[in-house]
C-alpha cells in the first residue's frame, strides 16, 4: 500500500489520502519506523519483500518465487526439478496489455491451465492451476540460471524484448524451450472457448503463459526455530505467501471469499485472525487488495482498499482484542510499494508501526510514509524487524 506523493491526490501518497482513524491511532499509540524489505542486488518483488518481513536471511534461503507457491498448492518439488511462476497474461499483439489476463477467475483459469498441460505437458514441463492468473510451471532438467522479466513490470510494452534470457551457456537449452512453450501457448490458447467468450463480453482474453522466477526447493527454518513463536498461522488469498508460510512452519488458513482484490473477504480475513489469534502466538495476515490496485495504476481505487483495511480489518482486531486478558502485539506495514504512477514494485524502505498496549509511544502521530520516518525504530534491516514484534510481545510478561 506504500506509494508515492500523486498530483491527483493533492501530492499525497495513497496512504496519506485514505482516511485510516485507526491506523493513525496505533501509530500514536505505539512506536514507528522504516524497514528495509529489498536487499541489494535483489529485484523488489513480494517473495523477497515476505520473506524480509519473517526475518528470514533471502540471499541464504530465496529459491524463486513458484517454489513457494507449490508448497501453497501442495505440489512437491523433487529433486531435479525446477519450479516457476507461470501467469496466464494478455498479450494486444506484440503488447503485454497486461500481467493478469483482466484479472481472470479462478474456475476459467483453471480450465485453461488443465487444457495447456493437457497439449503442452510430458515429461519435462507440467502445469498445475493456482488462484487467478497465478499457476505453477514445473519443469523436469531445467536451469534456473535464466533472466526472467516479471510480467507485471511491463504492462502496455511489448513482450518479445522481455523474454527468457539464459545467464549462462549451459542454461540456453532452458530458456529456448520455454520461450518455445509461450509462443506455442499463444498459439492453443487463441481459440480456446473461454477466450472467446470473454472477448464477446469485453473481457481481457488469457491468450499467452509467462513463466519466471525458477527455482528448486528452497532450505528454510521454520519461524519457531528463529524468534520466540510457538505456534503460527498464515492467512492470504495468494498462493505465494501460503507458500512461504509453509515452509516457515505455520498453518495455512483459508477463507471464503479471498480473492486477492479490493472485493475480498475482509470481515472474514478479520474473524480468522482473531480465532487463530487465540490459539497461536502468531498470525501472519496478508491483504493484496492495494498491491493490485497499484499495478491497475489505479489511485482512487488504491485509496479505497486502504481505507477498507483500516476500517475492515484493523478496527475488528484492535477493539476486539483491547477486551482480552492477554495482550496482543499489533504490527501493521507493507511489505513493498507498488506505487500507481509505474505501476510496479520499488525498493524503497516501507513504513510500519507495532502496538502494544504496555509499549512506550513515540512522537509520531499518524501512520504513512513520512510520518514513519520521525519513528523511534529508525530504519532496520534483515530480522530486526520481526524481533522488534516478538521482543514488544515479551518484553512487558
Amino acid at each position: 500500500m506504500a506509494d508515492e506523493p500523486i498530483a491527483s491526490l493533492g501530492n499525497k501518497t495513497t496512504i496519506q489520502a485514505a482516511a485510516t482513524p485507526y491506523m493513525d491511532l496505533l501509530a500514536r499509540k505505539g512506536r514507528n519506523g522504516l524497514l528495509h524489505t529489498v536487499p541489494e542486488g535483489f529485484a523488489p518483488g513480494s517473495e523477497i519483500a515476505n520473506l524480509s518481513v519473517m526475518g528470514y536471511d533471502v540471499a541464504s534461503v530465496y529459491e524463486g518465487r513458484g517454489v513457494l507457491e507449490a508448497a501453497s498448492m501442495g505440489v512437491d518439488i523433487l529433486p531435479g526439478e525446477m519450479g516457476m511462476r507461470c501467469n496466464l497474461i494478455c498479450l494486444d499483439g506484440d503488447l503485454l496489455k497486461n500481467h493478469s489476463a483482466g484479472h481472470i477467475s479462478t474456475p476459467e483459469a483453471a480450465e485453461l491451465i488443465r487444457f495447456l498441460d493437457d497439449k503442452l505437458g510430458n515429461d519435462v514441463f507440467s502445469f498445475y492451476p493456482g488462484v487467478s492468473y497465478r499457476h505453477l510451471l514445473k519443469m523436469k532438467g531445467g536451469d534456473k540460471r535464466l533472466r526472467c522479466t516479471p510480467p507485471h513490470d511491463i504492462p502496455e510494452q511489448p513482450f518479445r524484448p522481455h523474454l527468457i534470457q539464459p545467464d549462462s551457456d549451459e542454461a540456453r537449452p532452458t530458456a529456448e524451450a520455454l520461450n518455445r512453450l509461450i509462443f506455442t501457448s499463444q498459439e492453443i490458447l487463441a481459440d480456446h472457448p473461454i477466450n472467446k467468450k470473454r472477448i464477446a463480453e469485453g473481457k481481457a482474453p488469457a491468450n499467452s503463459i509467462w513463466p519466471w522466477s525458477p527455482g528448486f526447493r528452497p532450505k528454510m527454518r521454520p519461524l519457531n526455530e528463529m524468534f520466540l513463536i510457538q505456534s503460527g498461522a498464515v492467512i492470504s488469498a495468494v498462493d505465494l505467501i501460503r507458500g512461504i508460510g509453509v515452509y516457515a512452519g505455520l498453518e495455512v488458513i483459508m477463507v471464503e471469499g479471498a480473492t486477492g482484490l479490493y472485493d475480498t473477504n475482509y470481515e472474514g480475513k478479520a474473524e480468522a485472525a482473531l480465532k487463530a489469534l487465540k490459539e497461536k502466538d502468531f498470525v501472519y495476515l496478508h491483504i493484496e487488495a492495494s498491491d493490485e490496485a497499484g499495478h491497475e495504476g489505479d489511485a482512487p481505487l488504491k485509496v479505497k482498499t486502504i481505507e477498507y483495511l483500516d476500517a475492515r480489518i484493523v478496527k475488528t482486531i484492535y477493539e476486539e482484542t483491547l477486551q482480552w486478558d492477554e495482550p496482543v502485539t499489533i504490527a501493521i506495514l507493507p511489505d513493498h510499494p507498488t506505487p500507481c504512477d509505474i505501476r510496479t514494485h520499488t525498493r524503497e524502505p516501507i513504513p510500519f508501526l507495532i502496538y502494544h498496549r504496555d509499549i512506550e509511544p513515540d512522537s509520531v502521530q499518524v501512520y504513512d510514509e513520512f510520518a514513519a520516518k520521525e519513528g523511534s525504530y529508525g530504519l532496520l534491516y534483515g530480522d530486526q524487524f520481526m524481533k522488534a514484534v516478538v521482543g514488544a510481545a515479551h518484553d512487558k510478561r
